[in-house]
């Protein structure tokens, strides 16, 4: 136990009061304010900590003429805010920030200041470089002193959680290789295309379901999430156990426990944007699960006080479930309950279908994922417009004799439709008025895809690798995969039982 607590003093946590970074018993500074820490920004930071009770805290950086001075509260809390400067790109300056009560002082060195985002999610998202296409040498090349990572530690909690464990450490092979993939690929290419320092905070875990990262307040709220969500686990036994922070694969699925030890305590963060790939523990729902995200998002926004925070999401990968039956699609139906997300405000939908493993419910490609992230965000946040972040989007389709013609929203087949090795465009469904679909023939014609079969005279509907494991080769000349889509509003098949 000695060597236990000795261990968590010198990574900055203290295992008495939770807070974190240079231990003092008069002043501690909250988790996650640390050295080589990067803070967001042209936005305000918060440094937040304990101190005696009533006593002044003063808060200093390099960067400021004067100092901050609060007044610790009753219970010896803090909380102060100071501005932080725009960065012009190039500036990897590391700065300093001092906080002192006059007899104890708490120096952060080597901060950066720079752009910083949120990674969060299960499995997928947790992915580690290790374990990427080709590791070895993706991961011997991460030597990124101006990219810093913050992987939180698992934690769970029935009531919200002020602190977390985690250290900040800059992006080096020997970190990097238990680091988010998806993460790790985001950040490296933000920080250069943008050319300032960035920093990626990963709190998420595997197997996880997204109610477990949404308040219970919010969920009791709503008629819907209260019913399908909260108030099953309310009224079961697993309720009434003490909770404590040991993992279960049943217990990532328990409403609200995650977000109160992993998402709460990171609430004085000014992040940027969010990134989320999540999905494949919610894969029988449907309607309920495009509410609960967006209801997430928007509990997200409202405890990181940002209203209209990004939110950038990857959608799950073909997958075949365990079942070699081509013509399943109950994980595309949920597939689209997903893209119905991207409705809501300020939130944009990455798709996988070209880079997953049919047979592989972790697909070891995360480099495209990463990117495509960030050229999401370089688009949409930063305002680089020439980047492409999008694929082809299917708009309308028109039927001429026995052909059904397929058009996309314009702009978004940029370099026109092409496919990987020049052939014809593959999972394209067509049917009838009978709703029977059957394997179509396509052609690229142009920006549009003409679609037909042999077997229907009289074509109604389309569907294009709306199944569950096609993996696709079809895109625009900027490498962004056409997004699954079908054309009619039929009623999902009841799944057949086993």
């Amino acid at each position: 136990m000695k060597f236990f607590v000795v261990l968590l003093l010198v990574v900055g946590w203290c295992p008495v009061t939770g807070y974190a970074n240079k231990y003092d018993p008069e002043l501690q500074l909250g988790s996650g304010l640390q050295d080589s820490m990067v803070v967001q920004q042209n936005r305000p930071l918060t440094i937040w900590g304990k101190a005696p009770a009533g006593k002044d805290v003063s808060i200093h950086a390099d960067w400021m003429q004067g100092s901050v001075t609060i007044k610790a509260d009753g219970d010896g809390s803090f909380t102060g805010l100071m501005n932080v400067p725009a960065v012009q790109p190039g500036d990897y300056r590391p700065h300093s920030i001092e906080v002192t009560t006059g007899t104890s002082t708490i120096t952060l060195n080597n901060v950066l200041i720079g752009e910083l985002w949120l990674c969060s999610g299960q499995s997928n998202m947790q992915f580690s470089m290790k374990e990427v296409t080709d590791a070895n040498n993706e991961v011997a090349a991460a030597n990124y002193p101006n990219l810093r990572l913050l992987n939180v530690g698992l934690n769970f909690s029935a009531t919200p959680y002020d602190s977390f464990s985690g250290k900040w450490t800059t992006c080096r092979p020997n970190v990097v290789k238990d680091f988010s993939a998806v993460g790790y690929y985001f950040g490296r290419e933000l920080q250069q295309k943008l050319n300032v320092p960035v920093g990626i905070i990963f709190s998420g875990i595997g197997a996880s379901a997204a109610q477990a990262y949404v308040p219970q307040p919010v969920l009791a709220a709503d008629t819907m999430l209260n019913r399908v969500y909260l108030q099953p686990y309310l009224n079961s036994p697993r309720s009434k156990e003490v909770i404590n922070g040991g993992f279960s694969f049943e217990k990532v699925t328990r409403p609200f426990l995650l977000y109160n030890a992993i998402i709460y305590p990171l609430r004085h963060f000014s992040i940027r944007g969010v990134c989320w790939y999540q999905g494949e523990a919610n894969r029988k729902e449907r309607d309920s699960y495009t509410k609960l995200t967006q209801t997430l998002i928007q509990s997200w926004r409202q405890t990181f006080q940002q209203p209209d925070l990004p939110f950038y999401y990857v959608q799950v990968a073909p997958y075949f479930l365990e079942k070699e039956d081509p013509t399943l699609a109950d994980y595309a139906f949920f597939r689209e309950a997903q893209e119905k997300v991207s409705t809501l405000n300020n939130t944009a939908m990455v798709t996988t279908i070209d880079v997953g493993e049919a047979k592989n419910l972790h697909p070891h490609n995360k480099k495209p994922i990463g990117i495509r992230l960030a050229k999401t965000a370089l688009n949409r946040t930063y305002g680089q417009l020439d980047v492409t972040a999008r694929g082809p989007q299917y708009q309308y389709l028109k039927v001429s004799g026995k052909k059904a013609i397929i058009h996309f929203e314009t702009g978004t087949t940029t370099g026109g439709l092409q496919t990987d090795s020049s052939s014809a465009p593959k999972f394209f469904l067509i049917a009838g008025a009978d709703q029977q679909f059957y394997p179509a023939l396509a052609a690229i014609d142009g920006d549009r895809i003409v679609v037909w079969s042999d077997k229907v005279k009289k074509p109604v509907a389309v569907r294009y690798a709306f199944t569950n494991y096609a993996v696709t080769s079809l895109h625009n000349g900027a490498g962004w995969p056409v997004i699954p889509f079908r054309t009619d509003n039929w009623v999902e098949p009841t799944p057949k039982t086993d």
